[in-house]
């Protein structure tokens, strides 16, 4: 490991690196709350199946 051309490399990427506009932030977290939620919705479904076939009601 060869530890300067480490940190060069880091520093080269955190130089390219920008703060997101505002209109990126927002579409970005649109998509990750969708994601959440898509996942939340599988997982309910999944949990009223499993319900549904061990007669837990």
């Amino acid at each position: 490991m060869d530890v300067p051309y480490d940190l060069t490399s880091y520093v080269r990427v955190l130089k390219m690196a920008t703060t997101p506009t505002t209109e990126e932030f927002l579409q970005v977290s649109k998509i990750a709350g969708a994601g959440i939620l898509l996942v939340g919705f599988i997982g309910f479904i999944i949990g009223g199946i499993m319900l549904l076939l061990t007669g837990g009601f």
